[in-house]
Order: C-alpha cells, then sequence, then structure tokens
C-alpha cells in the first residue's frame, strides 16, 4: 500500500511540473503512469476493497485532471498564434485592406483560370480587353511578310496540292503539264525535281493528295480519272463508261469530260469524281478502277438531268456536296443510301453559272460556295434555306476558282480574277462569321485562280494565270516548307575541263602531218554484212502464204505471179471473133426465151393495141 501511495504523490509532482511547458504527449505519459500502478497493485498480494476504492477515485481523478490540462494547452496555442500575428506595433488602416485584398486575391487565384464564360463581373474588362486584341490582331495572323515564286509555266495553273505533312507541292495546269517540288530538297533556284504529263493532251482540273499523302489524285479534261503515287508513278485508272447508254448507272464510268474530285478525308481508299455526264460517282482503290462503287444522280427541280460542276467532303466526311449548273447545291447523308437527297437549295447561285468552289468549314457547321455570278456566300448546315452572308462583285472567270477556310477557322480566302491589263490580281481575306474585308493581298499582274493555306505549315500558296505559283510564309509564324528552301545555296555545275589540241587541215600537208586512220577494216566489214540493204542481200525463201507483197505458191514477187497465170490461162477462141462469141447464145435464146423474147412480146400487143 505504501508503494503505490509512493507512486501516486510522483505522478501528482511530475503533472504539477510539466503544466508549465506543454509536453508533446501528455496522454501517453498517463497511460504509462497507469500502467505500472496496475503492475504495482498486482504484485502487492495482500490489497484489500479499501485499496480498490482509493484506485478507483485515483481513475477518476486522473481523467479529470488530463481534460483541464488539455484545454489549458489549446488556449495556449491559441494565445500564441494570435500573439504572432500581433507582434510589434499596429499597421495603419490602408495596409491593412491592401494586405485583406491581396490575400482575398491569392484564395480566388488559387489552380487554374476559370473559362470566360464562368468568370464573374469582375473578370468582364480583361475579357472585353482579350477580345478587342484578337479582333485587332486577326488581320495579323496572316503570314505574308515574305514570298517565293515557282515557275510553272507561261499558261494558267489550275490545280494545286500540298501533302499533309507539307514536304511536296504539287502543281498542274492547262498546259498539261504536272510539276513535282520538294521543299528539303529544292535550293535557292527553286526548281521542280519532276515533270509528267499524266493525261496526255488533256488540262489538269483537280490535284489532291489522300489522307495518308501517299496517292494523288488527278482530275483531267477526259473522263477518266488517275491515281498517282508520290513520285508520279500511276497506281490506277478509272474505267471509260458507255456514252449511248441513256442510263449512266449501268455504266461503269464516266461518259464524259470530268470536271472536279476530291480524296475522301477519313477513308484512305475512297475518293469522288462529277462529270458532264450528269453524275457523281464514288470510287474504291482496292476495286482498281474496274467499276464505281456508288453512282449519284443530281435532278432539276423538274426531275431532269443537270450537270454537277464541283464536289466537295465535310471534314467528318458524314455529307457528300454538289454544286450544279442550275445554280443548286444538293447534299447527300453519306451514312444513309444514295437514293435520294437529304439536303437541297435551288436557288443558292444563278441559273446557268458554274459554281467553282464548296469548301466546309473545319468545325463542320458553316459551307462556303464561290459561284460563277461572282459572289461568294456561306451557308449554316443546321438551316440551309438562306444563306448566312453574301459578298458580290468579286470577278471570276475560271471554273475552278477557289475558297477555303483559314487554319484557325475565322477567315475565308479566295482569289480575284481581272481581265489583262485591267488591274491586279489578289487574295481577299474575309471574316467568316459577318463576311467582312479584312485584308487584300496583291499578287500579280493576273488573275490568281488557285490558294491553299496548309495548317501545319502556316503557309499560303496561290496560282497565277500567268503560270505563276507564289509561295507566302512568315518565319516568326511559319514552319518548314518554303524555309528550308530560302537558307540553301544553289548547287554549282560540274564543270569539266578538257584540254583539246587544234587541228590545222590543210589539202597539201606533208605526209608526216596527217592524221592516221584506223589500219584494221575487219569491224567495220562486219556491220556492213550484217546490214542486209548495204550488203544487197537477196531474198530468203518464204515459208508461209506471202509477206511484204510476195507470193509464196507461185512466184517469189507479185509479177512473177501475174505473168505464170496469163501463161497458164487456157486460150480463148472466141477471143478474135466477137461476133461467133455473141452468137453462140442464139439456140439457146430460141429455145428458153426467158430475159428478152416476153418482154418484146408485151411490148409488141401493147403497140398493136395502140394502133387500132
Amino acid at each position: 500500500m505504501a508503494m503505490f501511495q509512493e507512486a501516486r504523490q510522483t505522478a501528482i509532482e511530475r503533472t504539477k511540473d510539466n503544466t508549465d511547458s506543454t509536453p508533446p504527449d501528455i496522454e501517453s505519459l498517463a497511460v504509462s503512469e497507469k500502467v505500472k500502478s496496475r503492475k504495482e497493485s498486482s504484485s502487492s498480494s495482500d490489497s484489500d476493497s479499501s485499496g480498490d476504492s482509493d484506485s478507483d477515485s485515483y481513475s477518476s481523478d486522473e481523467k479529470s485532471k488530463s481534460k483541464t490540462k488539455k484545454d489549458t494547452i489549446k488556449k495556449k496555442t491559441n494565445g500564441s498564434d494570435s500573439s504572432e500575428e500581433d507582434i510589434g506595433p499596429p499597421l495603419p488602416p490602408d495596409m491593412l485592406a491592401a494586405n485583406k485584398t491581396k490575400r482575398s486575391e491569392e484564395e480566388d487565384d488559387i489552380g487554374l483560370p476559370l473559362p470566360l464564360a464562368i468568370r464573374g463581373a469582375g473578370g468582364k474588362d480583361s475579357d472585353e480587353e482579350d477580345s478587342e486584341e484578337e479582333e485587332e490582331s486577326l488581320d495579323r495572323k496572316i503570314p505574308s511578310s515574305h514570298e517565293i515564286v515557282l515557275n510553272h509555266g507561261v499558261k494558267p495553273v489550275s490545280a494545286l496540292a500540298l501533302d499533309p505533312s507539307g514536304a511536296r507541292l504539287v502543281t498542274g495546269g492547262v498546259d498539261y503539264e504536272m510539276k513535282f517540288w520538294d521543299f528539303a530538297g529544292m535550293d535557292v533556284s527553286l526548281q521542280s525535281f519532276r515533270s509528267i504529263r499524266p493525261c496526255e493532251c488533256h488540262p489538269i482540273k483537280q490535284l489532291q493528295y489522300s489522307s495518308t499523302g501517299d496517292t494523288i489524285l488527278v482530275v483531267s479534261g477526259n473522263n477518266r480519272a488517275k491515281v498517282l503515287d508520290r513520285d508520279g508513278f500511276e497506281k490506277m485508272e478509272c474505267s471509260k463508261g458507255d456514252p449511248y447508254l441513256l442510263d449512266m448507272a449501268n455504266t461503269k464510268g464516266h461518259a464524259a469530260m470530268l470536271n472536279s474530285g476530291c480524296w475522301h478525308p477519313k477513308t484512305r481508299e475512297e475518293f469522288m469524281t462529277c462529270s458532264n455526264d450528269c453524275t457523281v460517282r464514288l470510287w474504291d482503290v482496292t476495286m482498281e478502277g474496274k467499276k464505281h462503287k456508288q453512282c449519284l444522280k443530281p435532278r432539276t427541280q423538274q426531275g431532269r438531268k443537270v450537270i454537277p460542276t464541283t464536289c466537295a467532303y465535310s471534314k467528318d466526311g458524314r455529307w457528300v456536296a454538289t454544286a450544279c449548273q442550275d445554280g443548286s447545291i444538293q447534299m447527300w447523308d453519306h451514312n444513309k443510301s444514295f437514293v435520294n437527297v437529304s439536303m437541297v437549295n435551288r436557288n443558292c447561285h444563278s441559273n446557268g453559272s458554274d459554281t467553282s468552289c464548296l469548301c466546309f468549314s473545319y468545325c463542320g457547321r458553316i459551307l462556303a460556295s464561290r459561284g460563277g455570278d461572282d459572289s461568294l456566300k456561306t451557308w449554316d448546315m443546321r438551316s440551309f434555306k438562306k444563306p448566312l452572308n453574301v459578298v458580290n462583285g468579286l470577278d471570276n472567270f475560271f471554273s475552278f476558282t477557289d475558297c477555303v477556310f483559314s487554319p484557325d477557322d475565322q477567315m475565308i480566302i479566295t482569289g480575284l480574277s481581272v481581265k489583262k491589263n485591267a488591274g491586279k490580281g489578289k487574295l481577299l481575306f474575309y471574316e467568316r462569321n459577318t463576311l467582312t474585308k479584312l485584308s487584300e493581298l496583291e499578287i500579280s499582274d493576273t488573275s490568281v485562280v488557285r490558294c491553299l493555306w496548309h495548317p501545319k505549315l502556316n503557309q499560303m500558296v496561290a496560282s497565277c494565270a500567268d503560270g505563276q505559283v507564289k509561295l507566302f510564309y512568315d518565319p516568326k509564324k511559319s514552319q518548314r516548307g518554303a524555309m528550308l528552301s530560302v537558307v540553301k545555296a544553289e548547287r554549282k555545275s560540274r564543270q569539266i575541263k578538257v584540254m583539246t589540241t587544234q587541228q590545222i587541215i590543210t589539202p597539201y600537208a606533208l605526209p608526216m602531218f596527217r592524221e592516221g586512220r584506223p589500219t584494221s577494216t575487219r569491224k567495220a566489214e562486219e556491220r556492213v554484212r550484217k546490214d542486209p540493204v548495204k550488203s544487197r542481200r537477196p531474198d530468203l525463201p518464204i515459208t508461209g502464204p506471202g509477206e511484204g507483197g510476195r507470193v509464196a505458191q507461185r512466184g517469189a514477187t507479185l509479177s512473177q505471179y501475174v505473168v505464170q497465170n496469163l501463161v497458164l490461162k487456157k486460150p480463148d477462141k472466141y477471143e478474135n471473133d466477137p461476133r461467133e462469141a455473141i452468137l453462140r447464145h442464139a439456140k439457146e435464146a430460141e429455145e428458153n426465151p426467158f430475159w428478152v423474147d416476153p418482154a418484146y412480146k408485151k411490148f409488141e400487143i401493147y403497140m398493136k393495141n395502140a394502133r387500132k
């Protein structure tokens, strides 16, 4: 019992000493003391009930003391925090307000910035300033600070194509030529590495790389589209249709001149062509051009045939759009059957004009059309009955003038045609939503036909009617492409120096100054011997019926054959007496008067009746 009282007294003293300094683990100390006391109580075997009551009272006292100690520790920590904040003289009220605003801003700015639509009224001013800066810098996004000129020829360049990686450019013109340009392989001289004529004497109307960039679609003025590989070698040619059949769907291919064509943006094996035979056909490269996969037949409002002038796929490949000569734009859903038209607008452009281009935006909601009625229009795919915006007065003298969207989908670019010595051809830049004119870029003294804006290179290509192709770029905004060719110096041509001795030819020179001739004539005689004309070789015997005017059966030549036939011919005894030759048929005529006498008898009867 005495040992228990001593342990209790020492525990109380320790707790009193530790209240002034806050120990890290007060509860653990109390628990350890309890364990010790229990051990000591178990060791004393003479404990009685009064000892048990004392231990119970001790445990209750310990619990109450530990609670009071915790409360005092919390108060001390709170007091220390407040004392840390209030150290030093009080701050001025202005500085207190500034500190509060800074803390509130720091608390609000934790994490990523909120989107523009979710921000509150406090951030409207900064958002409006950013939008104004974007609107002002929209025309500054055009990469037109530098340019290079590629010389295709002297006639209009009617087709342009850049591969998806931007490594190669292909140009085609009405001069039937197709040229390949490799930016990584060109130097400052800017020469093409290959020139071919894929369709003989037919102008090239459309060129386009496939989605993978390994094949090129060539649409020319004939009725057979071709697919070439990257190096210009033919891989496939479409079949030719029968022009004498009434239903063009029953033919294997087009039966008239092609107008346009393009690749499917998602399926690398499928492409589309349209023709003057009033059909739009879908082809599959795996079928090797033996027959079309689908045949679409656009119709007028009265149900008659109409010629499609251009065609295009949407960016997701769902819509197949075509513009026709009656001014309509007709669309089919690629996910459904091609029997009926899904969307049609009969009054898109003027009747009888050739719409030169259809282009879908990258978002897929807007369609731009460049009409032959000198207009540029935008259409909303969700409400296709009326145009969103219209720009008139844009001269268009070619049936393949382009209109394209910028890579950020905020601008529309098209070319302007001009007459000879009547102005300058320009590239016009319009804002997509309102078709307000943002900028214009003078290209040359002739019409601008085709235009491209490559999304990966951020470079623009424009073709002119004088055979030049101009490529625009900005070193700060563009990548690779023309910038690879400009930095390379022109290769020097290898010159081979050959020292030749000057020969003086005089007719009366001494034999010692004469040039020696080869003494051996054996090789020359052998060559003459092999030549049948110089060696005067006789005609070889004929083994077959004859050849080269020679008849093998009789005589070596035709004249000998005729002479032999004359000799072998039996003599005619009536040859010298024509009277006998005629009278030899008199007896037969009397016995069987079939040809002459019956006719004369009828005539004699008629004459007798006439006399009476």
